[in-house]
């Protein structure tokens, strides 16, 4: 009634622009998430640490509720736990969804399954619900800051430690 009208832009072409480059964000923030829980299950601490950022914090079911700060929490499980084992670990990322929020922020969330065999050849599946942030520095992603919290409906409360090999 007052004249004033929202318009549709018939230019479409920088919404595709601005379309394509969020999509191929959200791809690059996917891959380097899968390349940093790669480098979890094969035990490869040089990666970890060029992927994470060295004042990385987390809250985690390991650290039993605690605000971890900084590697050495993470690089001791990677010392006596991760990549001891000789037994299968397969991980599947299901239902990723990135926010991204500018050039260089994201973040994702997604529910991640870990199957694995124990000790004595049972399959087992551990569910975990994460949440990462990633900060783009000198044009290379890294992890901020992460978020993990076990499903309390599953009876199987197995954490990393249990994916090892115990003699």
């Amino acid at each position: 009634g007052d004249g004033s009208q929202v318009k549709e832009s018939t230019d479409s072409s920088s919404t595709t622009v601005e379309d394509d480059d969020c999509k191929a964000r959200r791809q690059e923030i996917i891959k380097i998430t899968e390349q940093l829980i790669e480098a979890i299950n094969n035990g490869d601490y040089e990666t970890y640490t060029k992927i994470c950022d060295p004042h990385l914090t987390s809250f985690e079911p390991e650290a039993l509720g605690n605000l971890i700060e900084g590697m050495d929490f993470h690089k001791f499980n990677f010392d006596n736990v991760l990549g001891k084992s000789n037994k299968a670990i397969n991980t599947t990322i299901l239902n990723p969804h990135v926010h991204i929020f500018g050039e260089d922020t994201a973040c994702i969330a997604y529910v991640r399954l870990t199957q694995y065999i124990d000790k004595q050849g049972h399959p087992h599946t551990v569910q975990t619900e994460e949440t990462r942030v990633w900060h783009k520095k000198d044009s290379k992603w890294q992890n901020v800051h992460f978020h993990g919290s076990r499903n309390g409906s599953f009876s199987n409360t197995a954490t990393q430690y249990d994916f090892v090999n115990h003699k």
